[in-house]
């Protein structure tokens, strides 16, 4: 087990493990608890009371966050003919088709996201094997394979996050950096929270959310009582 720090360790000593804090408490004990010299990112993690071996217990989706990330986001799309020229002018970074997926296929990943045209999922398909480990797969769930590469380019530069669930049934979202105020980190917990809600399956039998925390990069996990969400 490894050894955590002198810091992580005061850190620590600030959260009571055995209870759930208000979330604008939760979100101050975050930024007060976070110990690395870089601008810390926020996350919110979700334990769900759902069976993802079940296709109708999946969730999936993306959402903008109203204060985005506080990371931009590189932008690979894949498309054709006049499609390449309006990927372009919404800003995405690199605009192409077989240049990059044999790109990908010789190891090139200096992208964040990947936005596809429908026509274009049959050649990127052939990536799957390199992209869906990495969660780099475009998916219409997520708005990711669409013709309107113009809203797509810009929602991921506005803060555009997507979420899943793993195995566990726990779902986790990057929500901002330590360095947000309070209120935009707020705002942005309670899209994700209003999302996540929402996307209960009508087959999630019990508690939906059995735990629901926000912790910085290398900080203690602070427990949020849904109720004052």
């Amino acid at each position: 087990m490894a050894k955590k720090g002198k810091k992580y360790l005061e850190a620590i000593k600030l959260v009571d493990r055995t209870k759930a804090y208000p979330i604008q408490e939760a979100i101050e004990l975050v930024k007060k608890t976070s110990t690395t010299k870089f601008d810390a990112s926020v996350e919110v993690a979700f334990r769900l009371g759902v069976d993802p071996k079940k296709a109708d217990q999946q969730i999936r989706g993306a959402v903008v966050l109203p204060n985005g990330t506080g990371k931009t986001q590189r932008v690979l799309v894949f498309a054709k003919g006049e499609k390449l020229k309006e990927a372009e002018a919404a800003g995405a970074d690199y605009v192409g088709d077989a240049e990059y997926i044999n790109k990908i296929q010789q190891g090139w990943f200096d992208f964040d996201v990947i936005v596809a045209t429908p026509d274009m999922m049959g050649e990127v398909g052939k990536l799957g094997r390199v992209l869906g480990p990495k969660g780099l797969m475009p998916n219409p769930k997520t708005g990711t394979v669409t013709f309107d590469v113009t809203k797509a380019v810009n929602e991921i530069k506005a803060g555009k996050v997507e979420y899943r669930v793993d195995k566990a049934g726990n779902v986790h979202v990057p929500i901002g950096k330590v360095s947000f105020d309070e209120t935009k980190l707020v705002e942005n917990f309670k899209t994700i929270f209003d999302t996540m809600s929402k996307a209960k399956p009508a087959a999630a039998k019990g508690t939906y959310m059995k735990n629901v925390s926000v912790t910085s990069t290398m900080g203690p996990g602070v427990k949020v009582d849904p109720s004052t969400v």
